[in-house]
């Protein structure tokens, strides 16, 4: 089992059991949804969309330092991280169903970090400094934006759907 599939995996096992593989005190990094409280989390939050929403904001950051977008992005709107779907559901709702787990405090974290990132890739390149935005977004833009997947897709993976 990886990294992530431990921080968000439904536990169905009884921890009284001898046959259980986790010690009561390793759950709090865990992900634990009993099957209605997973239905209600997906009807709160459409995970695809929000990792479609978020694959679309590296294709527009890409085209644009690719010179393939005349679209005019403000770096102050998109290092605002609870202005998009996502993170309106991070910090309202998803913060009240999840923010116990640490694996979502972690998701917030990698979430805000790719929209501080993002932002700056857009002010470098708009300060006319291509090879500069083109090389964060290459290197800690990209990493922190394939972290937000991660954990998007182990999420969704963690309440079965």
């Amino acid at each position: 089992m990886g990294f992530f599939s431990r921080l968000f995996k439904m536990r169905e096992q009884d921890p009284t059991s001898p046959d259980t593989t986790w010690a009561m005190e390793d759950n709090g990094s865990e992900l634990v949804l009993d099957a209605e409280y997973a239905t209600m989390l997906m009807t709160e939050i459409d995970i695809d969309a929000a990792i479609a929403s978020h694959e679309g904001w590296r294709l527009q950051l890409q085209d644009m330092v690719n010179g393939r977008s005349n679209e005019v992005m403000r770096p102050e709107r998109i290092c605002q991280d609870d202005r998009c779907d996502l993170g309106r559901w991070l910090n309202g709702t998803g913060r009240v169903r999840l923010g116990h787990y640490p694996a979502f405090g972690m998701l917030v974290a990698r979430h805000k970090y790719f929209h501080q990132q993002a932002a700056a890739v857009v002010m470098l390149f708009q300060a006319g400094e291509q090879q500069q935005s083109v090389q964060l977004l290459n290197s800690s833009c990209r990493h922190a934006s394939n972290q937000v997947l991660l954990l998007l897709k182990e999420l969704k993976r963690g309440v079965g759907r």
